[in-house]
């Protein structure tokens, strides 16, 4: 106790010290001070016209404990976020669902007494939702953004949904503040755009003033947002959780998802063309990958910690801007996820799927994370709004595979008769009614809380950039090139100069380079001043986990080939490299002036996949191209053919060509190096198409 006051007071002065700025000036998260522009401000307020004396951290028993429900602040502000639209989802409103099952391959039995965890072998069916966050059901499927990663098992003892992302850490710390990350981000409401883009002053002005955002914006900013295909992003629980053994004992777990292909992700200009060639392409992908029987498959991994292992911790892991790195804790590999089969109906299924992370089992439970502590309300009151009624469980997508009853009767679209005299328990007067069961029904963690409830942040929460100068220092050159250039890009769209010197500003906490190179990229005059600290920067170890092309695998399962043919191509030559690419697991796809194909060199015809126009190089891993000279001279007077080399050369790509489609390279004005491979060497074609050809970059694109 002495220590928690302790904690409290110094807390407080901090935030008391903020009363003598002049008017305009508010305290942010872990006691730093931003000046906002303008005067005097009129007063925050409920609906009910109550004054607001702190509007960035809910009402929690201690400063590190759970978040209280007589919070009507949160609530109601929540309440009212989770009511703004109807029926489509406020937040990642465009998603592709795929029903799958998952295998557990290593018992947890240690540590838990959830079944789905401890029985080894025991295959449990789930459908899996991967949603962009931003956009809305009818934006694209490749903008620079977060993607949902959401996961309902459908156990024996009820439904357990994990409901994270692609990235394992978030812009906020507390619940109370996603309203406001969501408003700034979404669409600006005078004007109704940009829509699925973060590239707007809203946002980064939200942002410039948020510090603890620092961490995710690396992420957002890296090639992490910009995934090649939902088949190949990881996917994370994002907060601590709890298992719950037989003993009582608790043991904190963080979530993981590794994809069995490895990652992988586009090029920002690339991105771009791909959003006007194929809004799909995302879905299209992983459509065309269930029906081929190629079916998606995951790792699923888990991070275990004891409390006293996480007071060691320099960060504190209830915090949701922070992440365990793997290693200071590994990851222990404990079964599989398979997606193996579309939906019947996407209405039905996909958009009516409801995930509510408090949605768990016996032997799982929650930690005081105060992200996870409001969305535990959150999710179950959004899907009150969307789905219409508090039966939406019993839609067949959401409804448990196992035996459930209670006495919840009637409201609106109950589709169930429920029978007999007594909705109420205890009672006397049914003999088959269902009734509480102590030793097997959910018990939460005994965990001890004391403290005095407070509005105050847990100060070991205000360390806000040094995750993320590890997370910046751990990418490769190439990587950390493209972060620059992001940031470069998305300030670029912002209006208001002071937002970009503020972002630029917190830059320099986070690697000195970095900053500079994004204030050279926006030409600023001068180099802005660093903001206070609320926290100092701690040196910790690049971590090669964290990169993108460290991990991609040297394979081309899951790509995809395409190869440009004319009249007059060689079949022969089509032939082998069609077979080489599909024997190294690659879809092949035949791109032709015309849909109907084009006539070969012996007189045949070879059925085309796509038209040159609609079917560009942006949506293949690599192409080959194969033509006659008769038709490499056709097409050097076709700018779709012009483009579609270019494109392929100027994405790093690697590009096989014959003696026509070297004079289709020279009208394009394409030089040589080692990603252009001449079609007769099909292994080196083969070899080259695994990766990028990251050394090209230099030499076609200016990045900051």
């Amino acid at each position: 106790m002495e220590k928690e006051k302790t904690t409290r007071s110094s807390t407080k002065r901090k935030q008391e010290k903020g009363t003598a700025l002049k008017s305009g000036s508010q305290p942010a998260a872990g006691g730093e001070l931003h000046q906002v522009a303008g005067g005097d401000h009129p007063a925050l307020t409920t609906n009910q016209g109550v004054a607001i004396s702190d509007n960035q951290n809910s009402l929690k028993a201690n400063p590190s404990g759970p978040t209280l429900l007589e919070d009507f602040i949160l609530r109601e502000k929540i309440t009212h976020f989770d009511h703004e639209r109807i029926p489509e989802r406020i937040v990642h409103a465009r998603g592709t669902g795929v029903h799958g099952f998952f295998e557990l391959t290593a018992s947890l039995k240690k540590y838990t007494t959830a079944r789905i965890l401890t029985e080894v072998g025991e295959k449990t069916p789930l459908f899996t939702r991967i949603s962009t966050v931003a956009g809305g059901a009818g934006s694209v499927d490749t903008p620079r953004d977060v993607r949902g990663f959401a996961v309902k098992f459908y156990t024996k003892e009820g439904n357990w949904d994990l409901v994270g992302n692609n990235i394992p850490v978030f812009f906020i710390q507390d619940a109370i503040k996603f309203p406001d990350l969501v408003h700034a981000v979404k669409m600006e409401p005078d004007r109704g755009f940009p829509q699925a883009a973060s590239a707007h002053d809203t946002f980064w002005d939200f942002i410039s003033l948020t510090p603890e955002s620092m961490h995710m914006v690396m992420w957002i900013m890296s090639d992490r947002t910009i995934p090649r295909s939902l088949r190949m992003t990881e996917g994370f629980g994002v907060h601590s959780f709890r298992l719950i053994n037989d003993a009582g004992e608790s043991t904190f777990v963080k979530f993981h998802w590794r994809p069995k292909l490895g990652l992988q992700s586009t090029i920002w200009d690339e991105t771009v063309k791909i959003a006007g060639a194929d809004p799909d392409f995302h879905r299209r992908d992983m459509f065309e990958a269930i029906e081929s029987g190629n079916f998606p498959e995951w790792e699923f991994a888990v991070q275990l910690f004891t409390q006293e292992e996480a007071d060691k911790f320099p960060f504190d892991h209830l915090d949701a801007t922070k992440l365990i790195p793997e290693e200071l804790v590994p990851l222990k590999v404990i079964g599989r996820m398979v997606l193996d089969r579309w939906p019947d109906n996407f209405f039905a299924e996909t958009e009516q799927v409801a995930y509510c992370p408090g949605n768990i089992v016996p032997g799982i439970d929650f930690s005081n994370d105060p992200l996870l502590q409001g969305r535990l309300f959150s999710y179950i009151d959004t899907q009150l709004s969307r789905l219409g009624s508090p039966n939406f469980h019993q839609i067949p997508i959401n409804a448990p595979k196992c035996p459930f009853g209670n006495h919840q009767r009637d409201g609106h679209m109950q589709m169930e008769q429920p029978k007999g005299r007594v909705a109420y328990e205890p009672n006397s007067l049914s003999e088959d009614s269902p009734r509480e069961t102590p030793a097997k029904g959910f018990k939460s963690a005994g965990i001890t809380e004391t403290g005095e409830k407070s509005r105050i942040r847990a100060e070991s929460f205000a360390d806000h950039y040094s995750q993320a100068r590890q997370f910046y220092l751990s990418q490769t050159a190439y990587e950390q090139a493209h972060i620059a250039s992001a940031l470069v890009f998305e300030l670029s769209k912002v209006e208001h100069v002071h937002v970009r010197e503020a972002m630029v500003g917190h830059l320099r906490h986070i690697d000195e380079d970095l900053a500079g190179r994004v204030a050279k990229g926006l030409a600023l005059e001068k180099m802005p001043d660093a903001p206070l600290a609320a926290a100092s920067v701690q040196e910790m170890e690049p971590s090669a986990a964290l990169q993108i092309i460290g991990k991609m695998k040297d394979t081309l399962e899951g790509r995809a080939i395409g190869i440009l043919i004319a009249d007059g191509s060689e079949g022969a030559a089509i032939k082998k490299i069609k077979k080489a690419a599909t024997d190294a697991g690659a879809a092949v796809k035949i791109v032709a002036p015309k849909v109907g194909g084009a006539k070969l060199a012996d007189g045949s015809m070879l059925a085309a996949d796509g038209q040159l126009a609609g079917t560009p190089s942006v949506l293949f891993d690599a192409v080959a191209v194969i033509l006659s000279d008769e038709g490499a001279k056709a097409l050097s007077k076709e700018s779709s053919a012009i483009d579609f080399v270019r494109d392929a050369f100027g994405h790093l790509k690697a590009i096989a060509v014959d003696k026509g489609g070297q004079a289709l390279l020279k009208t394009a004005n394409i030089g040589q190096d080692a990603g252009i491979v001449n079609a007769d060497d099909k292994d080196d074609f083969i070899t080259a198409a695994k990766t990028r050809q990251w050394d090209r970059e230099k030499f076609v694109r200016m990045l900051a």
